[in-house]
């Protein structure tokens, strides 16, 4: 048996009988009727107080909707529930696991295919699936360069955007070599998440993009040309630490740390990996609204994030039920209101009914919120296996306790 079908045959029940073939659309109903009363354990990162309160209400629309309970498991890494799941692997235990869903992107990904420990494929059998057009967006079928194959399902899509208060800098640096300028220019006022944090480890991306002479080598794996390839980046890296925030002896552990400091005046320039990051903030009276939104010339990195059903989910129905849900119009308008998360959805308007689009249009951006038009290129991400290095090198390298 290959990697693949144990992933599809490893369930047992009627619940994990549709879900191995998939669920087909005309098999929903049955979907539906096995998913009913049960417990979803959604494993996701617990960081953010508004993505947690978001998962709250989606919990209740699933509770009067279908019956289901979703219960949060705050993760201070993705990492944790794919260890988890990796030793429920290990010992033999093919049904009944602790995760039911996780919300995952790019290594853990890789590496979870790789090993066989994703359920399905489900998600193109999901019926709200259909409002993607994943022609026009192709990051809601690529993580990180592998092809998802309906083994996990887009809900959100993410883009590299730095955020400055233009009462203290009204005109920022629109390159990395121009942001290593200014830090010289204005030591102190410039830090990055401590990586592994995802956007800790999105800046060094970013960084790498511009230093590649031939940035197309990431889209393939890691070879023997990795330590020539990245070397401009520790050398970019060693001259930007000692020009920021506390001299890089600290690092704020993740994007709300970081933005804390931008409310703070702590720092002068953040980042984000949500565009409607800091409209968010500023209608919630967590930053000063003379805080603007900016990318660099040339683009930045995007990506989508994703929800995937381990192999031996205890409740994989219901957990396909919940990846539908957060697919609902009604779901990706409340994400993408900057008033609430201010996230971009993956659905395409002319999919929608004209209500929904109507929904969709009637959204205020924000203040400090980019036009579709003014984000730029999105640069896409590197395969999984560059950043796995670059992350255990960078700990080796900059490493703080």
């Amino acid at each position: 048996m290959n990697r693949r079908e144990f992933g599809r045959l490893s369930a047992a029940g009627i619940a994990v009988g549709f879900a191995a073939t998939g669920a087909r659309a005309a098999d929903w109903t049955a979907v539906l009727d096995a998913a009913r009363g049960q417990r979803v354990f959604f494993h996701a990162w617990g960081g953010d107080p508004k993505i947690n309160d978001f998962i709250v209400w989606v919990g209740s629309m699933a509770q009067k909707r279908f019956g289901i309970t979703l219960t949060q498991v705050k993760l201070a890494a993705t990492t944790d529930a794919v260890a988890r799941v990796q030793a429920e692997q290990a010992a033999g235990q093919t049904t009944g696991g602790a995760v039911d869903l996780i919300w995952i992107n790019g290594e853990n990904f890789a590496a979870m295919k790789a090993r066989g420990l994703l359920f399905g494929p489900f998600a193109e059998t999901l019926p709200n699936f259909a409002l993607i057009d994943t022609m026009a967006n192709p990051a809601t079928v690529t993580d990180f360069t592998l092809a998802t194959e309906g083994y996990e399902s887009p809900w959100a899509m993410a883009r590299l955007v730095f955020e400055h208060d233009t009462a203290r800098l009204a005109s920022p640096p629109r390159s990395i070599g121009a942001l290593l300028e200014w830090a010289r220019a204005t030591p102190g006022r410039f830090t990055y998440p401590q990586p592994p944090d995802y956007l800790g480890l999105t800046f060094l991306k970013q960084v790498l993009y511009a230093l590649l002479p031939d940035p197309t080598i990431l889209q393939s794996p890691a070879d023997d040309s990795y330590d020539t390839a990245v070397a401009p980046l520790w050398t970019f890296l060693d001259a930007l630490h000692p020009l920021m925030w506390r001299k890089a002896a600290a690092y704020p552990a993740n994007e709300p740390r970081l933005g804390q400091l931008l409310a703070d005046a702590e720092i002068d320039i953040s980042l984000s990996f949500n565009p409607g990051r800091a409209s968010a903030e500023i209608l919630a009276g967590n930053l000063s609204d003379t805080v603007r939104t900016f990318v660099l010339d040339g683009g930045t990195i995007g990506n989508a994030s994703f929800l995937a059903i381990p192999f031996n989910a205890a409740q994989p129905a219901a957990a396909q039920v919940i990846a539908d849900l957060f697919l609902s119009p009604e779901v990706q308008a409340r994400a993408q209101d900057p008033a609430i998360l201010g996230f971009q959805t993956v659905l395409a308007m002319d999919r929608l009914t004209p209500r929904d689009t109507a929904t969709f249009a009637a959204l205020a951006l924000g203040p400090a919120t980019l036009p579709p038009a003014g984000l730029g290129p999105a640069l896409l991400e590197p395969h999984a296996s560059w950043m796995t290095q670059i992350s255990g090198d960078w700990v080796t390298r900059y490493g703080v306790a």
